[in-house]
């Protein structure tokens, strides 16, 4: 009786010992949220835009109005890359130099092509 629990500890030992010795080879996983392969990606700063102004909203209160222009906050006067706000409407902002921001101008354009 007791030599049959040893030889069972002594299997039981020996194939721990080649479970835990043994080298795993298994594939790296590929991560899905990456783009795929031949994917190119390009930074905003490289394709030139660097200096495009986005609205991202416009908030109107009672007293005063707050555009959200490149995730940063303005109201009437402040200046953007230099040029200053002259006007906050509802959906769109003026700048000093004649420029117009419109909100979801992004979303409408297309490759140059503006929606009508």
């Amino acid at each position: 009786m007791l030599q049959i629990k040893a030889s069972s500890l002594f299997s039981v030992l020996v194939s721990l010992l080649v479970l835990l010795t043994s080298t795993v080879h298994a594939e790296t996983l590929r991560d899905p949220t990456r783009p795929g392969r031949g994917a190119v990606i390009t930074d905003a700063r490289a394709s030139g835009q660097a200096n495009a102004l986005i609205l991202n909203s416009i908030v109107k209160g009672k007293t005063s109005s707050h555009a959200v222009i490149n995730n940063k906050i303005f109201v009437l006067g402040d200046r953007v890359q230099g040029v200053k706000i002259v006007r906050i409407d509802s959906s769109s902002v003026s700048l000093a130099d004649g420029r117009k921001l419109k909100m979801y101008q992004a979303i409408t354009e297309t490759k140059g092509n503006k929606f009508k």
